[in-house]
């Protein structure tokens, strides 16, 4: 099926009552996991490469390109998505390069400067035949920038939605980025709330915090993507340092490789778990 739109993968879920995995690509051995999980549950992903990530390689093109490779080589749906994207040149760049998701986060900015941005990138998107999702107001645990007690109110995230023609808006129900243990608790009542007065597919930051009967309830209770990082990475890191300390070796492709299947092992059942499909 190849590359697809946020939109096209979100909207059927939001209507099935069922969840979709989003994780991120720091290297290529992700991006492979996570077309070998997809192809293996049959059930669509989301490859997130982050404006962090970006920085850390230097630029967004070959990474970029490889992912969207990946992607069209792949027999289930795949959303190519820029992610935390706090600059409007990288957007840009990003629709370019034909990514085929963006989400553009504004939430530090002033309210008024971030819903203008917003509805600008937007139409962007919309041009590009590209997707858009966006955070209103505070989620926690972003590089210190975000109160970890921030919740989003309904009606306001109704009328960010309203004022920015947004396709997903992540949303702040007691989650936080970079957690490394498993403990969060959501709020539930709250996600139900703002599914009930929201339009659009609602979207969950920060989960690897959250155990997976929380990552059910939250599904259950009207979340629709809901992004894991930390915890992938974690699994890679112990899969990799395993397979070093077993069999020590210079082959990086020994030790990358460990780290590849193990995490797509785990994005495979995390697919299943959020597809209401144990």
């Amino acid at each position: 099926m190849g590359a697809v739109d946020l939109a096209s993968v979100l909207r059927p879920a939001r209507e099935g009552g069922t969840g979709v995995a989003a994780f991120n690509v720091i290297q290529l051995e992700h991006a492979e996991a996570y077309a070998t999980a997809a192809e293996a549950a049959g059930l669509p992903v989301v490859m997130q490469i982050s404006e962090n990530c970006v920085r850390y390689h230097g630029s967004l093109r070959p990474l970029a390109l490889a992912t969207l490779a990946i992607a069209q080589d792949c027999s289930q749906s795949v959303v190519v998505h820029l992610d935390h994207a706090v600059t409007v040149e990288l957007v840009r760049e990003a629709l370019d390069l034909g990514i085929t998701s963006v989400m553009y986060d504004g939430s530090t900015l002033p309210d008024e400067v971030n819903r203008e941005t917003t509805r600008q990138v937007a139409g962007w998107c919309a041009a590009a035949g590209a997707s858009l999702e966006a955070e209103l107001g505070e989620v926690g645990g972003k590089d210190g920038v975000h109160a970890p007690g921030a919740r989003t109110d309904p009606a306001d995230a109704a009328r960010f939605v309203e004022d920015t023609g947004v396709d997903a808006l992540a949303v702040a129900v007691g989650s936080s980025h970079a957690m490394t243990e498993r403990t969060a608790r959501l709020d539930e009542d709250l996600v139900a709330a703002i599914a009930a007065q929201v339009p659009v597919p609602l979207v969950l930051h920060g989960s690897s915090g959250v155990p997976d009967d929380g990552l059910v309830g939250a599904v259950r209770a009207g979340m629709t993507k809901i992004n894991i990082a930390t915890h992938l990475n974690s699994v890679f890191t112990q899969a990799l340092s395993a397979r070093l300390v077993d069999r020590p070796t210079v082959d990086t492709r020994a030790y990358l490789g460990a780290g590849r299947d193990a995490v797509a092992a785990e994005a495979e059942r995390l697919l299943r778990l959020l597809a209401l499909r144990p």
